[in-house]
């Protein structure tokens, strides 16, 4: 059996700002970023539809970009579940992840990983089952 598999990697963009509760450091008070998120999804190798596609660009950037906008331009720590957990880029980056999976459902595709760049340095990648 082949292991073989489509990969698609789609980005968005937000800006946003949070601030890191508990924290003794420069992130504790207020401070935004340019972030961009990137959601790495497969499929695999047999599965096309019948446009010869494994996973439709413009129906998985929508999705990516539905979920960014619900952050851009807010303090995050202000949105749902980030008023009660941190908005770490870890935090965000898994519930990138979690609305992507219920968007997408359990059957279509798999979420390789999402990755969370809080600007150009500094990311984090979650990986379920890595």
């Amino acid at each position: 059996m082949s292991s073989d598999a489509y990969v698609v990697k789609t980005q968005a963009r937000f800006e946003s700002a949070h601030f890191l509760r508990e924290y003794r450091g420069t992130c504790e008070p207020l401070h935004g970023h340019s972030y961009l998120v990137e959601a790495e999804l497969s499929a695999p190798d047999g599965g096309l539809d019948a446009d010869d596609l494994a996973i439709d660009f413009v129906a998985s950037r929508s999705e990516l970009e539905r979920l960014a906008k619900l952050l851009d331009y807010k303090c995050i720590n202000d949105v749902a579940p980030f008023d009660a957990i941190n908005p770490s880029a870890e935090n965000i980056a898994r519930w990138f992840h979690d609305g992507l999976r219920a968007a997408l459902g359990p059957d279509t595709v798999r979420i390789v990983a999402v990755v969370v760049w809080e600007g150009p340095f500094n990311s984090v990648r979650f990986a379920p089952g890595e």
